[in-house]
């Protein structure tokens, strides 16, 4: 089906080993896109997936670490993660945002959930903090 309406799609979780993310996904043959929300002070724990993936915040606040690197991200900024960097986000505020990976053996978002945590102890989100000026 070529069209779709995000208020229609199935309202999932979609990676309950790591992340209290839920919303609708649109999978084609090499890429997803979803738009997804967290509640404020819920997240995504510590995890790795083969997919390359971007995400892009259309509402709310997100504390987000991509590797060693961490910062506040809001309305309007977009997330890169690279494939197989440990990454974790943290809802400050209820926040909803677009999130875009490709296809890895034909699977996205739900298809590493169970394999894609990484045990590392909550304190690594404030390891290394960089948050750049405003304009």
């Amino acid at each position: 089906m070529p069209f779709h309406k995000w208020d229609t799609l199935p309202d999932e979780v979609i990676s309950p080993h790591y992340s209290t993310a839920t919303g609708g996904t649109v999978t084609g043959s090499i890429i997803e896109v979803g738009r997804y929300r967290m509640a404020g002070g819920t997240g995504a724990e510590p995890h790795k997936h083969p997919n390359e993936q971007i995400i892009y915040l259309l509402r709310g606040k997100l504390r987000a670490r991509v590797g060693d690197e961490e910062r506040t991200v809001e309305a309007g900024e977009v997330i890169h993660v690279p494939p197989n960097v440990v990454h974790e986000v943290r809802a400050l505020e209820d926040s909803v945002f677009l999130s875009s990976k490709n296809l890895v053996d034909g699977k996205g978002s739900s298809g590493w959930s169970a394999a894609a945590r990484v045990d590392e102890p909550r304190a690594t989100m404030s390891s290394k903090r960089v948050d750049e000026p405003r304009p």
